[in-house]
């Protein structure tokens, strides 16, 4: 039985339609899900309430709820519910490491200031050891294809076989962007590096029509230029030294915030 793919939930509007992502996504691998609910509990000295007030018990309604109106609306879905009594990083750092994928909720594109991406997310997405979906809440089904950013100078590997796999998956195109190149020169040579990084896996997935975009925009403009159209946008994140303060680079934080579909963040050596 593979690993599960995993999501984190809480309390907010955010989390059902995560959820809902990642249970399309669970059928079409044949895999359970797992919600995670981080939670911490009140300490042994305090009171007991009656459930109302019981803000344990509210936590796992919340969980057995959204489990009965998963089952109801994926028929098949494997699925199980925990709540972990950890602070909510470590907890979902340790989730996604045990599993396919972790998919998180984000806020709709609508959310004033436009501000999409909170402390919780950004800690995931730039430390996870496994790739992390980010889910708009105003993310809607668009097409099968898949748009990929491939980075002519870093390590592709994990973020190709991904995007084709996926692309595999869902019957779709998959688009190849590389953005930064410029001049004749340095475009033919691009063009040349971004076919050959591309050619193993089109033998790998003969099946999956393939497109490659070049554009001599700034990284984080052309790929999101290039997404449009897309159901998913899969990304490659150069691993990093802890630090603090999460750092997402540019192109990971414009698609985090204005991607058109759900992104994916997949760690690269």
């Amino acid at each position: 039985m593979g690993a599960p793919i995993a999501v984190g939930v809480d309390g907010f509007a955010e989390s059902p339609p995560a959820a809902h992502w990642a249970a399309r996504e669970a059928l079409l691998r044949d895999l359970r899900l797992r919600l995670i609910h981080a939670w911490n509990p009140p300490s042994p000295e305090a009171p007991t309430l009656l459930h109302e007030d019981d803000l344990n018990y509210w936590a796992q309604r919340l969980l057995t709820d959204l489990v009965g109106e998963l089952r109801d609306t994926h028929p098949g879905l494997r699925v199980s519910a925990e709540l972990v009594p950890r602070e909510t990083v470590p907890a979902l750092l340790d989730a996604a490491r045990d599993a396919e994928m972790l998919v998180l909720g984000s806020r709709g594109r609508g959310t004033p200031g436009g501000f999409l991406l909170g402390s919780t997310g950004r800690h995931v997405l730039a430390h996870g050891e496994r790739p992390v979906v980010m889910v708009h809440a105003d993310d809607r089904p668009l097409t099968a294809d898949v748009t990929v950013g491939v980075c002519l100078r870093g390590a592709n590997e994990e973020t190709l076989r991904f995007a084709f796999d996926a692309a595999a998956r869902r019957g779709g195109a998959l688009r190849a962007v590389h953005a930064g190149a410029g001049g004749p020169e340095s475009g033919e040579a691009a063009a040349d590096a971004l076919d050959a990084a591309l050619r193993p896996w089109r033998e790998k997935y003969p099946g999956v029509p393939v497109a490659e975009a070049l554009t001599s925009e700034r990284p984080a403009l052309g790929v999101m230029h290039t997404a449009p159209g897309s159901g998913l946008l899969v990304l490659g994140r150069a691993e990093t030294e802890p630090d603090p303060v999460p750092r997402l680079g540019p192109v990971i934080q414009a698609a985090v915030h204005h991607a058109p579909c759900p992104v994916v963040v997949v760690p690269c050596g």
